[in-house]
């Protein structure tokens, strides 16, 4: 059995992925039918912009919503009413995260049900490593620095929520994750020089997973495309599913599935990667930092 609080890997997508598929769905019946969103919210009872938050699976959905919707839409086949009101019910259980909902904000629990879902987790981070690839002590002290007012029983459940994320790249069939890392991140002496130590000889353990792609930016290559900061590209296994870019600010965050935004990012992904370094030279650069710390 599972340990309450914990990923269980359970069916494809999780319920993040689901409510997304639900409302592309209803997106895309009540578009067949020509309808306005404003014309949806009449028949349920909201306003326009509940629809919009149901479309883009930002918000739980109750059956007599759907049901109504349905009718609205001409969807008369009980298969396909069924069906939809079913996996609406299934995005409507929360997921492990939700459990840290003390120390958890609101504009992150989506990234962290995005970020289970994702079978291709490509990112670029410039002051720390990146979230997955932390160890526990290196995590706390991201995290005592961060909000250092904190008591220490929420600095240990945010610490316990980063490395009970890092979980998903150890399952079965885990995501694919790269990334690109500005050098300066490795000098950085986060938690003292033991905690570095430690931490850059994870990440040469790491890099020996095939899911596992780890490339550092060198100082010496001066300016390059990542100028606009950290950033995170998140890919489904569900055809219907866009690409989605993840910003994070201090007290918030920017979700992108814009086509032409997503592109915008992917190029510089890719531009980063041609211009880091080899993987097999990154990790000959963490053998050396060793000899450093």
């Amino acid at each position: 059995m599972p340990t309450p609080g914990e990923p269980t890997g359970g069916l494809t997508g999780g319920p993040t992925v689901r409510r997304i598929l639900v409302g592309a769905q209803l997106r895309r019946l009540r578009e067949d039918r020509g309808l306005t969103r404003e014309a949806a919210g009449y028949r349920i009872r909201a306003s326009e912009s509940k629809i919009s938050r149901l479309e883009l699976g930002r918000v739980s959905f109750k059956d007599r919503d759907i049901a109504d919707l349905l009718e609205l839409y001409g969807v008369e086949d009980a298969g396909e009413r069924d069906a939809l009101v079913a996996l609406a019910r299934e995005a409507n259980n929360p997921g492990w995260w939700h459990s840290f909902d003390d120390v958890l904000p609101n504009w992150f629990q989506t990234y962290v049900g995005l970020e289970e879902a994702a079978s291709l987790i490509r990112c670029y981070e410039i002051q720390f490593l990146p979230g997955l690839l932390q160890t526990e002590a290196y995590a706390r002290a991201v995290v005592s620095a961060g909000a250092p007012e904190a008591p220490t029983a929420e600095v240990d459940r945010r610490v316990h929520l980063r490395v009970t994320r890092q979980k998903i790249l150890s399952r079965p069939s885990p995501p694919d994750l790269w990334a690109v890392v500005d050098e300066a991140a490795l000098h950085r002496p986060i938690g003292g020089s033991k905690v570095m130590k430690e931490q850059v000889e994870h990440l040469l353990d790491l890099m020996a997973r095939p899911n596992i792609t780890l490339q550092v930016m060198p100082f010496r290559f001066g300016g390059h495309a990542g100028e606009g900061g950290a950033f995170t590209i998140l890919r489904f296994p569900e055809p219907e599913l866009p690409d989605v870019v993840y910003v994070e600010q201090l007290v918030s965050a920017y979700y992108l599935d814009k086509r032409e935004y997503v592109e915008r990012y992917a190029r510089t992904m890719d531009r980063l990667t041609v211009d880091s370094q080899h993987p097999q030279h990154t990790r000959e650069t963490l053998q050396r930092i060793l000899t450093q710390v």
